[in-house]
């Protein structure tokens, strides 16, 4: 079996180094890690040499381990992480690198510091990467559900430019202003939608516990039911023994809305759709140019070339007409015009942002005035939003009282007609 020497640190810094035998060299690796030292440097060791180091010899190799790294990940359940998650988790490596930890021993602490939403099986894989002489932006490159292509250029550009603790800090901190955005359109959503449940749920209580009860009772006083109690019985009736022909309607809509979704042109027209939509529409459009700032800004300060950047920014964007206009910026660009002209005749962009991009190309700072633009597009986003809860609030109450009013004056006109009747009798 092969020999390799080896040059270790313990945790209080000591340097330790032996021989060991092991399959191959990702196998001494891992029983140098079983043995809670940090390698240094791993070769093998030359004939004859002998395995003399205490508490070392050849150990039971796990066959995970023999497999290829890519493999090994797949078998890991995955989850594309949160933006928070992401947020941390780079926050974190940033943190340990800044405090003069080698990459390899920083990334074997980050496999165990709590990193949620970044299983401990990605960093030590990162690290083994690493170890046999990869780049980290390589390594991570082999793990797309976990870092996007923005996330491995900017650390290639880190690495590049050996800036990859301020690269890693910026990025932490696009990620948390990404975060943030949209953790606020979130909780805008959050009040409507409750009110929207619960005058739901009250309305078909009415509906399958009370309204059957008076039913009962104006049959038996044979009284002419006026229109609008009608139309409820009839509601009432198609929701208690039609249910699932409802249910049907539902779920073939929805599949239907999903086929159309996935086609090109259907993508195309609900995305122009939600961009004209009242009130909310402003707001989806303004989230997307801050986003379209932001990672362009990002990306180009990391030093990304510009291509390379309007490529990734083009992935990252959810709308098809951007993503569409962002492609043809880059043929252009490619052509040798500036950045600001296609935005232009996109007629997409705000004539702000192009602009400002403008005069960031003018004076040889377009980051500074993506920047710049992010954060009036990210303060934008947040009156949009207020105004936004502002009109959808009385909105509500208004829906809410129109439903009530409905179902009460559905029920008190039967009972006003049989009092009259009564009455009359008399």
């Amino acid at each position: 079996m092969p020999q390799f020497s080896y040059k270790a640190r313990r945790r209080n810094g000591e340097v330790v180094q032996g021989l060991l035998e092991g399959v191959d060299r990702p196998a001494a690796l891992l029983q140098i890690e079983r043995l809670g030292l940090f390698p240094v440097s791993v070769e093998t060791a030359k004939a004859g040499a002998s395995a003399s180091a205490p508490g070392i010899s050849a150990q039971k190799i796990n066959l995970t381990s023999l497999l290829p790294p890519a493999l090994r990940v797949s078998l890991t359940r995955q989850r594309k992480p949160k933006l928070q998650e992401m947020a941390t988790f780079t926050q974190q490596l940033a943190n340990l690198l800044n405090s003069g930890m080698p990459l390899t021993v920083a990334l074997h602490s980050m496999s165990h510091l709590e990193s949620k939403g970044i299983p401990a099986a990605v960093t030590k894989e990162l690290r083994q990467e690493v170890m046999e002489g990869k780049s980290l932006s390589d390594s991570m490159a082999k793990q797309p559900v976990i870092f996007s292509d923005l996330y491995i250029n900017m650390v290639r550009a880190g690495e590049q430019s050996g800036a990859l603790v301020e690269v890693l800090r910026r990025m932490a901190t696009h990620f948390q202003q990404f975060a943030e955005v949209q953790g606020k359109m979130t909780s805008a959503m959050v009040y409507p939608l409750m009110v929207c449940g619960v005058g739901m749920g009250l309305i078909l209580f009415f509906i399958y516990f009370m309204l059957p009860h008076f039913i009962e009772m104006f049959n038996g006083f044979n009284v002419e039911l006026p229109l609008p109690t009608r139309m409820l019985i009839s509601l009432s009736y198609f929701l208690t023994h039609l249910w699932w022909l409802a249910l049907l309607l539902l779920m073939a809509s929805v599949i239907l809305f999903r086929r159309f979704q996935n086609t090109e042109n259907g993508r195309r027209q609900i995305d122009t759709w939600t961009m004209k939509l009242p009130v909310i529409g402003k707001v989806i459009k303004v989230n997307l140019f801050a986003q379209f700032a932001r990672t362009l800004s990002t990306l180009l300060q990391n030093g990304v070339p510009v291509l390379t950047a309007l490529k990734i920014t083009e992935q990252v964007m959810p709308n098809r007409l951007l993503r569409e206009a962002i492609a043809k910026t880059r043929e252009a660009v490619t052509d040798g015009k500036t950045i600001a002209q296609p935005l232009a005749q996109s007629k997409l962009f705000p004539q702000l942002m192009v602009d400002l991009v403008k005069i960031g190309e003018d004076t040889g700072d377009v980051p500074g005035a993506l920047a710049n633009l992010a954060d009036t597009y990210e303060g934008e986003l947040q009156i949009s939003l207020r105004v936004m809860m502002n009109l959808i609030e009385p909105l509500l109450i208004i829906v809410m009282a129109v439903g009530v009013g409905f179902l009460l004056l559905s029920v008190l006109l039967p009972m006003f007609k049989l009092i009259s009747n009564i009455s009359a009798g008399r």
